[in-house]
């Protein structure tokens, strides 16, 4: 009742300023200035007038906030600083309302996955899993920067990242240069951290391998020889620099990265094929000069006979076949498994930390592992296949490679199929090069997305 009581006033009042303007539309106007008395005074109107002495109208009740009037008007205005924020942080115009949100979850959840394996694994101790909490939320601050960027800034600024990577592992070799298990690829920091620069090569030659390969000339529809031979030819100084650290895992998957990348440009099916029986050609040559070093040299012949040394450079293979297979469906409980307790599989926070999940979680937790992989390999494929150009396709295709062939590798030496090598599990060992790696490696990803979601 009030608030109809209020409109009824309103529009009574507006009436009768209605009748007031039209009954003194026909008088004279009465004017003070330069146009009738000459004294500078402005011009006064009866309409004027009449508006000017009425009081002003208030709404009661909820008719101004209807009406758009009165205290409701101001609403929004007087909003939390928080709820602003929040607006325009997923407001339309916000780059986070264009991100890959599956991939994004998919990517988290492994994460938090991993760090509770890496809990597990150096139990009691609680530093370990600080140390990895704090680097997966620098990785995702690195990636959702990346993820802002637009992916064709990412091509332009592809050999710099080529540069930074080869003068990171040229330090590796200089007194900052320390050795791990037989290979000198770590690079010792102040405040006690260790950065690995063999992570970023690999993806300075996915990015280096896509802008090469997506320069296709008007009028034809593959890239020339001659993008192939520039790829190869920018490719051989990191693949070299690592090979003399020596790390052969890095080697071989940056190997099968060029590959992928070369198949996936579009070349003639002779130039594959020549590519492939070139690499056959190389690692036949490298067997008959003997290039591997002598531990290489074991793992790949404890690899080929498992069973012929168990206590020396068999024992980490055999250690985490008995780990995986003590576990059963469900595991022993976390932090329950006997073989993670008395840590007496080698390495079982990075290279080995699937042996983790299969003896404390089972046969489900190895399986949660591989489907959340599956997740992002998924989307990083998705992605590729709608990327609107050469580059955004191989670059992310690349980045699909490198997670695929790396995850397979580190879980294959687990459980006996692949020899073993240094490469750690993607989102899930402990160790910050590799995280902050693979959430650049996302971030890129996201920037394909999100050019694909504003432009198709």
């Amino acid at each position: 009742m009030t608030a109809w009581r209020g409109a009824s006033d309103l529009a009574e009042r507006l009436g009768r300023v209605r009748s007031r303007a039209l009954g003194s539309a026909g008088s004279d106007s009465v004017k003070l200035g330069s146009g009738a008395t000459g004294t500078g005074s402005p011009t006064i109107r009866p309409k004027d007038a009449a508006y000017r002495g009425l009081a002003p109208v208030r709404l009661e009740g909820g008719s101004s906030r209807r009406l758009g009037l009165g205290a409701g008007a101001n609403i929004g205005a007087r909003r939390p600083r928080w709820r602003r924020a929040a607006d325009r942080a997923f407001g339309r115009s916000s780059p986070l309302r264009r991100l890959d949100w599956i991939l994004l979850v998919g990517v988290a959840a492994l994460s938090v996955f991993g760090s509770v394996l890496v809990w597990a694994a150096t139990a009691p101790s609680r530093s370990y899993l600080d140390k990895q909490l704090l680097w997966i939320v620098v990785g995702l601050v690195l990636m959702l920067a990346v993820s802002t960027l637009d992916y064709r800034q990412i091509k332009m600024l592809s050999p710099i990242v080529l540069v930074v990577s080869i003068l990171g592992l040229l330090a590796v070799f200089t007194p900052l240069g320390i050795r791990v298990n037989g290979a000198k690829s770590w690079l010792n920091l102040p405040a006690g951290l260790q950065l690995e620069p063999s992570e970023y090569a690999k993806l300075a030659i996915i990015l280096m391998g896509a802008m090469f390969l997506s320069e296709i000339p008007h009028g034809h529809s593959r890239p020339r020889l001659r993008a192939v031979a520039m790829t190869l030819g920018v490719a051989a100084i990191p693949l070299i620099l690592v090979y003399k650290q020596p790390d052969l895992g890095v080697v071989v998957l940056l190997v099968v990265l060029l590959a992928g990348l070369v198949a996936l440009s579009g070349i003639r099916l002779y130039w594959l094929v020549g590519l492939a029986a070139a690499v056959a050609l190389a690692v036949y040559a490298g067997a008959k000069l003997h290039v591997l070093k002598a531990y290489q040299l074991n793992r790949l012949a404890s690899f080929i006979h498992p069973t012929q040394d168990p206590r020396g450079t068999g024992y980490s293979a055999y250690q985490a076949k008995i780990a995986i297979a003590s576990g059963g469906l469900h595991g022993q409980g976390l932090l329950h498994g006997q073989l993670i307790a008395g840590s007496f599989v080698p390495e079982q926070w990075t290279d080995f930390i699937f042996t983790v999940a299969g003896e404390e979680l089972g046969f489900i937790g190895c399986m949660i592992i591989i489907v959340l992989l599956g997740i992002i390999l998924v989307r990083a494929l998705w992605i590729s296949a709608r990327a609107d150009d050469q580059f955004g396709m191989l670059a992310a295709a690349g980045i699909a490679i490198w997670f695929a062939v790396q995850s397979f590798i580190n879980i294959g030496m687990t459980i006996g199929i692949m020899p073993v090598t240094g490469l750690p599990l993607p989102f899930v060992s402990y160790g910050g090069s590799a995280i902050f790696a693979d959430m650049i490696a996302v971030g890129v990803l996201q920037a394909v997305y999100r050019h694909r979601t504003v432009f198709s």
